[in-house]
């Protein structure tokens, strides 16, 4: 069920590039957890929920004998990419929040891109941030960075349209011009819903009573968020490794700054892409809770019978080699 396969396997088909898949299951992501926790020292939620996927597909990357990789961390951060971005009341707010992205990226997207490649001895390089295209990018008048679906402006338009050649189109229309997908929703939306049933299970509702009291710095609001904190407690009980982590409440990836851009978001703080309601094609539904399951997948969260295994189809965005 992964948007993001999907995509791929068009745009290498279109290429004409060597593609290369990566299948897992919600399960072979759980029990990945520890270790990718281990590895990338944080329990932030998003970061955690986007590392396993790239923990697991960097290992498939250096088994094929690759040592370097490109990926795209910095341009949503530049470009003001990301769903929330829709509701950037002007283009002064809407820059001073891309800078406090930016300043922040060593705790989150490059963190996790670093740590996550590094485990296996993969080296990912990342050219949105090399320093004279951010000055370039931070350059521009913001007001070309605004979202306006009355003049057809989707988020990161500005990118967008720089490569939008008709005689000679580097990518198909529609998948230059596709919605902003983050990582740990593009793999399959399956694999949040499953986390957050993991989750579930393991944490009650009197930890999360206490939690307050269990952990005063940071106190997870979500029992997705506890069980993180518990495994990184664990390997790394210090203070001060607890303290490197930031807080705060977050849509879609957003600061904490940005969540008062819309009212409704305060009822639905999840780092998901999909808590951008009224803007992600596939949000969560106001009022109810969102680790609703897919309807596709709906049969794959019952418990397995005896001796049978449950196995969900998810897939990280694959990398062309």
């Amino acid at each position: 069920g992964s948007p993001d396969l999907k995509a791929a396997k068009e745009v290498a088909d279109y290429l004409g590039t060597v593609h290369h898949e990566l299948h897992f299951t919600v399960q072979e992501g759980i029990d990945a957890l520890e270790e990718v926790i281990y590895h990338i020292e944080t329990y932030d939620v998003t970061t955690i929920r986007a590392s396993t996927p790239m923990f697991l597909m960097s290992r498939k990357i250096k088994s094929l004998g690759v040592k370097m990789v490109l990926s795209g961390e910095g341009s949503d951060e530049i470009f003001g990419g990301y769903l929330y971005f829709h509701k950037a009341p002007n283009k002064k707010e809407l820059h001073e929040e891309t800078c406090r992205k930016i300043k922040a990226l060593h705790l989150y997207d490059c963190l996790r891109a670093n740590k996550a490649t590094s485990a296996w001895g993969l080296e990912a390089r990342v050219p949105f941030l090399d320093k004279n295209f951010i000055n370039v990018a931070m350059d521009l008048d913001p007001e070309c960075k605004m979202i306006r679906r009355d003049l057809g402006r989707m988020e990161k338009w500005v990118l967008r349209n720089a490569f939008d050649d008709e005689k000679k189109p580097y990518l198909p229309k529609h998948i230059l011009y596709r919605q902003k997908e983050q990582f740990s929703d593009g793999v399959g939306y399956s694999w949040i819903d499953g986390l957050k049933d993991h989750a579930n299970a393991h944490v009650s509702d009197s930890m999360m009573t206490n939690a307050s009291f269990v952990y005063p710095e940071n106190t997870p609001t979500t029992k997705e968020a506890y069980y993180y904190r518990t495994v990184f407690e664990k390997f790394y009980p210090k203070n001060a490794a607890r303290l490197t982590v930031p807080g705060g409440p977050s849509v879609a990836c957003s600061t904490a700054k940005a969540v008062e851009w819309d009212a409704a978001w305060s009822k639905l703080l999840d780092p998901s892409g999909r808590a951008a309601l009224g803007v992600h094609d596939a949000a969560y539904e106001e009022e109810k809770a969102p680790a609703s399951v897919d309807p596709v997948l709906e049969n794959a969260f019952h418990p397995p019978a005896h001796g049978e295994s449950t196995l969900v189809k998810s897939a990280v965005p694959a990398a062309a080699v």
